[in-house]
């Protein structure tokens, strides 16, 4: 059974302007994406800096998400690494706190062989008792999880249930849902592709959409799995050019520009991430207002 289907949040992680974590700016954005419908929180993922926190502070997220979630919608706690035995120890600090999944990035930087990476996720996964989602985002990572070795991997490890599809090469897409049957949950790792992913058999969307546009994020997936494709699509496009200004500079740097322009955080970056270039940010609020958040 899936961990989720629909919109889920890769949520962003609220830091005062000191760069400590903003647990009270977190619990209120918690908080509005259920009163919205999303139907799962993506935490500690690349939306949520989790490269840039200690594990300590990792972990800490983690908690203190599952515990103001308290159960009314699913938690997937990204905890990969480029280090097998650091990924083991974030999944394994993870499932004592009570997540409902994990989301497992792909190595980054040392990059892997196809069967390096069927060993790496091999081992985290059989490290925990979780269902484990694989997460292939070869742009920033410099690795690509190809279908072949995801489906190997679903079969295989019983609780490797799906991935996170954000190569943004549809052909490869669909070559992997034409292998995978009924063996691999995929879901959309990009906001302008949930319909052409859901349209190959994905069952939703982890989005960077979502945290400021959670009801329509939601919809977009309810209308497709409710049968309504056109109506889906429809508000797909809707969402085109925010999604385009949402990616007009590296993610999380302007999803966390656009929560603060909704008066919901303070947007502060941890470095290496910097503040958006003015220019970005007046194409970005005027691609909000246009769609009706602002």
């Amino acid at each position: 059974m899936a961990i989720f289907k629909g919109a889920g949040v890769a949520i962003v992680t609220p830091m005062y302007d000191n760069g400590k974590v903003n647990y009270g700016q977190f619990d209120e954005l918690l908080e509005f994406q259920i009163a919205e419908g999303t139907d799962a929180v993506i935490v500690c993922g690349t939306t949520g800096e989790a490269s840039t926190l200690t594990h300590e502070e990792h972990l800490d997220v983690i908690g203190h998400c599952v515990r103001t979630v308290a159960g009314r919608i699913p938690v997937v706690a990204g905890t990969g690494s480029n280090c097998t035995e650091t990924a083991i120890y974030l999944s394994t600090e993870a499932e004592k706190l009570g997540v409902d999944g994990l989301l497992l990035v792909s190595p980054y930087y040392n990059k892997a062989t196809q069967n390096g990476l069927y060993a790496h996720f091999k081992a985290i996964a059989e490290s925990v008792k979780l269902p484990v989602l694989l997460y292939n985002v070869p742009s920033r990572t410099g690795c690509n999880i190809l279908p072949e070795t995801v489906v190997r991997l679903c079969r295989d490890v019983e609780n490797i249930v799906g991935v996170k599809e954000a190569s943004g090469n549809i052909s490869q897409i669909a070559k992997l849902a034409s292998l995978a049957g009924d063996d691999v949950d995929i879901y959309s790792g990009n906001d302008d592709q949930i319909v052409p992913i859901m349209a190959l058999g994905g069952i939703g969307v982890i989005s960077v959409l979502a945290n400021v546009a959670p009801r329509q994020t939601h919809e977009i997936c309810k209308k497709f799995l409710d049968g309504d494709p056109a109506g889906s699509l429809k508000e797909q496009l809707r969402a085109m050019e925010l999604c385009g200004a949402l990616f007009c500079e590296v993610n999380p740097i302007p999803v966390k520009k656009g929560l603060e322009l909704m008066g919901r955080i303070n947007g502060t970056l941890r470095m290496p991430l910097t503040e958006m270039e003015p220019a970005n940010v007046a194409r970005l609020e005027k691609a909000m207002k246009e769609y009706g958040i602002l």
